[in-house]
């Protein structure tokens, strides 16, 4: 797919580090003009510098807390300054806490909610007339706990499970309006975000991380975890042309870790 979105306007939410990093910087090689924003300006321009030196357009950063309106606005004021336009916009912001139930406070919750859940639907609506008139796509990074939910992720598994609910239904005002949607759900990849969720079960439950992490691996029967390059270069076909009628679907890519028939 060499430089098939040059030209291209990007915006990727939590794209200072992790899978939204890697996503802004394949895209970036492949000629896409990305706007990355995440809360840290301190992360953001490291990644920048990256994706700068991969050989792609320099991206725009905007360091905002995107768990807010004021912080969406200012991503969307941002880009509409610059550019004018955005064909592609992939919510991949999100940090859902693990632990047991009832040590979960109203404010773990709330702040869950608040960043991946009101962020991705806030970005979403305040770009749609620009989607709408790119013919563009809407990539939501959702996770593999919207379909099997565990006892110590009951926050991300409920934060999941709605943004895929939404944007599913947001997919049906995409039929209409040419706008694609669909979400990509991440089973366990190698990822700070990770390495933070093995230790906050491991406060749980009195084991190591490493203890949790080859439990998880053996129970779910992987071979390993996955990579945030595996989640980028799906996030990229998605966005290609050759998969437009690809319209409202939830993808895996967790090693064959989920369970059920499909």
């Amino acid at each position: 797919m060499a430089q098939e979105f040059s030209g291209k306007v990007v915006v990727v939410s939590g794209a200072s580090r992790g899978i939204g990093r890697s996503i802004a910087l394949a895209f970036a090689k492949e000629g896409a003009q990305t706007t990355i924003a995440a809360s840290s300006a301190e992360r953001l321009a490291d990644a920048a510098k990256s994706i700068g030196q991969a050989g792609g357009p320099q991206p725009m950063t905007v360091a905002a807390d995107l768990r807010t309106l004021a912080g969406c606005q200012q991503v969307f004021n941002s880009v509409k300054e610059r550019f004018g336009r955005c064909d592609i916009l992939v919510n991949s912001a999100g940090a859902t806490k693990a632990g047991n139930f009832v040590d979960l406070t109203d404010e773990d919750w709330l702040d869950g909610y608040a960043l991946k859940f009101f962020g991705c639907v806030r970005l979403c609506r305040l770009f749609w007339p620009m989607l709408k008139d790119a013919k563009g796509t809407v990539i939501n990074i959702d996770g593999g706990a919207a379909r099997t939910p565990g006892a110590d992720f009951t926050i991300g598994g409920s934060v999941n499970a709605a943004m895929a609910n939404f944007s599913k239904a947001l997919s049906k005002l995409g039929l209409k309006d040419d706008v694609n949607v669909n979400v990509i759900h991440p089973g366990m990849t190698e990822t700070e975000r990770t390495t933070t969720l093995f230790q906050q079960r491991a406060a749980a439950s009195g084991k190591s991380p490493d203890e949790l992490r080859k439990e998880a691996i053996a129970r779910n029967g992987l071979r390993r975890l996955g990579t945030p390059e595996e989640i980028a270069a799906l996030t990229l076909f998605l966005c290609s042309p050759i998969a437009r009628h690809i319209q409202g679907t939830a993808i895996s890519v967790d090693g064959g870790g989920t369970p059920g028939v499909y």
